[in-house]
């Protein structure tokens, strides 16, 4: 997969390790009626890949 960030809308039902713990429970939280902010998910191979190579 290409895409390396997700609006919380587009999330549900990517995986955990795709999206992280944290963006994997917003999702969660979304996809269940809870109230949750507008945001934006980095994938954790992106912050990988940041971290690698800055």
């Amino acid at each position: 997969m290409n895409t390396r960030v997700f609006l919380l809308s587009e999330a549900w039902g990517l995986s955990r390790d795709l999206l992280g713990g944290k963006g994997y429970g917003l999702a969660e939280m979304a996809q269940a009626g809870l109230p949750v902010p507008p945001a934006l998910i980095i994938t954790t191979e992106a912050c990988r890949r940041f971290l690698r190579e800055g």
